[in-house]
Formats: structure tokens, C-alpha cells, sequence
């Protein structure tokens, strides 16, 4: 983060030591030494004091860092939404058997609405993948391991993405017949 280098930067242009800026502060100089060296970072109350201490403005004191931490937020979000479409997507197909020998076709109900769910976690995978233009797993793993998607987009191939998305959708859908299948032959 650039928050760290900002503090030191603007702490040194001041001839402040850590102690002094942890005094003008009210904090420890172990605080300062562990915003300087990333392992933690101010509260919005101590980055005020710090903008108003080294007369900058809040937004060029953490320059670059809010960015990122939308983009981490953006990642936590992406890998939230994969598993709630994994898990409620094999419940959907795991559920039909056992809603069908409990409660008839009307059981069926339980596990369309499981994949309801899992539908709805997928669109709004789909949502930040074309807003991040993300198109091949090796840009959705690029994008979650926060390094340069663009790398992977210069390596796709149009004719090799169509092959490997028909892959993928054959895949899961035979992964979802083999599960359903096997929630029939137990549960019927």
C-alpha cells in the first residue's frame, strides 16, 4: 500500500522522528512504525490528524490505497458470490430425489429454488466480469490473486475462449446430471 511510503515521505519532508509524530499524534511510536512498515493501518481518525499535521489534503495522503482496497473488497465479493453459486448449485441438483420422494413434483419447488440462488450468485459473478472485462479463468485467477489481468487478456485466443467456455458449460452441466442422477437412484 502507499499509505506506508505517505507517512514516512511526509514524517521526513517534516524532520519528525516516529517518536515526534507519535507525540503530535497521541500515539505509540510502535503505531507509526507499524503503519510505516504495513502491518496496520490508521483509523480515518488518525489519517485526519496526519492530513491536518502534514498540511495534505486526506486524498493525496492515501493516494493509490483506496483504489486497491476497493479492488480487494471487489475480490472478497467475487469469491463470496462462487461459493454461494457452488454450494446452493450442487444442492439444487442434490435436492431433486429427496423432494421428489418427500413431497411429490411439488417438492420440486425446493430445488428450484436453490437454483434460484445459485443463479443469482452467478449473474452477479457475470456483472463483475464484464465490468472488470474478465473472460477466461486465467483472468478470473489473475484478478483474484490482485495481479495484472491484462497479461492473460493479451493471451486469449477468441477461437480457443469459445472452445473452453462450450468446456466448461458441458462440464458442469454433466456434473450436474451425474449428482441429480445419483440423488434419484438413492433417494427413488
Amino acid at each position: 500500500m502507499n499509505l506506508s511510503k505517505q507517512i514516512k515521505k511526509y514524517r521526513d519532508r517534516e524532520g519528525f522522528s516516529q517518536e515526534d509524530l507519535a507525540e503530535k499524534i497521541y500515539v505509540s511510536r510502535q503505531t507509526i512504525s507499524n503503519w510505516e512498515n504495513e502491518r496496520s493501518y490508521p483509523d480515518i481518525h488518525n489519517l485526519l490528524l496526519l492530513s491536518v499535521l502534514f498540511d495534505v489534503s486526506l486524498d493525496d495522503l492515501v493516494k493509490g490505497d483506496v483504489e486497491m482496497m476497493k479492488n480487494n473488497l471487489q475480490q472478497v465479493k467475487f469469491n463470496k458470490l462462487g461459493q454461494v453459486m457452488a454450494i446452493f448449485l450442487i444442492l439444487a441438483v442434490g435436492s431433486i430425489g429427496l423432494a421428489i420422494k418427500y413431497f411429490g413434483s411439488l417438492g420440486l419447488i425446493i430445488p428450484f429454488v436453490f437454483w434460484v440462488i445459485a443463479m443469482t450468485a452467478a449473474i452477479k459473478i457475470d456483472i463483475i466480469k464484464k465490468r472488470e472485462n474478465i473472460k477466461t479463468y486465467a483472468e478470473i485467477v489473475a484478478f483474484m490473486e490482485n495481479k495484472d489481468v491484462n497479461l492473460e487478456r493479451e493471451k486469449r485466443d477468441k477461437k480457443k475462449y469459445i472452445i473452453q467456455k462450450t468446456l466448461i458449460v458441458a462440464g458442469v452441466s454433466l456434473f450436474s446430471g451425474i449428482i441429480a442422477l445419483l440423488s434419484f437412484s438413492i433417494f427413488l
